[in-house]
């Protein structure tokens, strides 16, 4: 019998929202790469678009902002996407991916700490 294997979803990574048309935006993702569910995202002040918040940074998205819902491919070009960008929310730390420069467990805090700063609460065992 063949094993199914689901990617993640939303319900992976969202566990509360006080109200999704306050908490939630559409975003540009800059292009480059695929975007996971749960992608920590920080937006870039010139441009207006998000990318994934590296650990450092002077372009503005070093600071994490929001949470990518759903997956999205922006490898060719940029890229719409829908993103949780305020809360009260509440989502599952295991469930959120990072840039490749936040690699330790005090680079994880700070960007937890950035989305706790607007309302996006990250838990664990949710």
């Amino acid at each position: 019998m063949p094993v199914l294997t689901e990617p993640p979803s939303m319900g992976d990574v969202l566990k509360y929202e006080v109200n999704p048309n306050y908490t939630r935006e559409v975003i540009t993702l800059l292009q480059g790469m695929p975007y996971p569910v749960g992608s920590v995202l920080g937006k870039i002040t010139a441009s207006g678009k998000y990318t994934l918040s590296p650990a450092t940074g002077a372009d503005g998205s070093q600071v994490a902002s929001a949470v990518l819902l759903y997956a999205v491919d922006a490898t060719l070009a940029d890229a719409t996407g829908i993103v949780v960008a305020r809360g009260p929310t509440i989502v599952s730390r295991a469930g959120l991916a990072y840039g490749a420069t936040v690699d330790d467990g005090t680079k994880i805090t700070a960007k937890i700490a950035q989305l706790a700063a607007v309302g996006i609460i990250a838990r664990d065992g949710v």
